[in-house]
C-alpha cells in the first residue's frame, strides 16, 4: 500500500450563504456549517483512502465568529494523522466578505473518519508522510486527541 502526503488529500470548498441557510438574525445555522465540515472531511479522507469512509466523531468543534447572509464560506480540510483504518481530518472554515475580500476564521473542527469496504467493514489506509515540523506536530497532537477519545 502506498503512502500519501497531506497535500495529496487537501480539500478546498466554497459555499455562498443563502437565506435558507440562516436564522432570523441573518447568521448561518451551526448545523449547516457542521454539514459542510463533514462533507469537506469526507472528501479529504476519501482522497487519502481512495475509497469510502464513514464519520466516527467530530471533536472540538469551535465556532469562533458568526457568518452572515451573503458571505462566502471557504473550507479547507487536510489529514492530520492516519491510524490503521481511521484518519483525523482537520477542517478550518473562513468567511469571506465579497466586497472587500477580507476573510476571518469562523470554525475549526477535528473529524475522525474510518475507511470501509463495500460491506461496511473497516479497511487499512495508506500511511501519511509528514514532510516538516508543523506536519509532525499536527500528527502528534492528533495522536493525543485519539488517546483521549479512546479513553472516553
Amino acid at each position: 500500500m502506498s503512502s500519501r502526503t497531506v497535500d495529496d488529500s487537501r480539500v478546498f470548498m466554497t459555499e455562498i450563504v443563502l437565506p435558507e441557510d440562516t436564522n432570523p438574525r441573518g447568521t448561518i445555522f451551526g448545523g449547516r456549517v457542521l454539514a459542510l465540515v463533514d462533507k469537506c472531511a469526507a472528501v479529504a479522507a476519501m482522497r487519502h483512502a481512495r475509497g469510502q469512509v464513514l464519520t466516527v466523531s467530530m471533536d472540538s468543534v469551535v465556532f469562533h465568529n458568526s457568518v452572515l447572509l451573503g458571505e462566502v464560506l471557504v473550507l479547507e480540510g487536510w489529514i492530520n494523522a492516519v491510524f490503521r483504518s481511521s484518519m483525523e481530518v482537520e477542517v478550518e472554515v473562513r468567511s469571506e466578505e465579497l466586497e472587500t475580500g477580507s476573510r476571518r476564521l469562523t470554525t475549526r473542527a477535528f473529524v475522525t473518519m474510518v475507511a470501509v469496504d463495500a460491506a461496511g467493514r473497516p479497511v487499512a489506509v495508506p500511511a501519511l508522510v509528514t514532510r516538516d515540523d508543523a506536519e509532525r506536530l499536527r500528527t502528534s497532537q492528533a495522536a493525543e486527541r485519539r488517546r483521549t477519545r479512546l479513553a472516553r
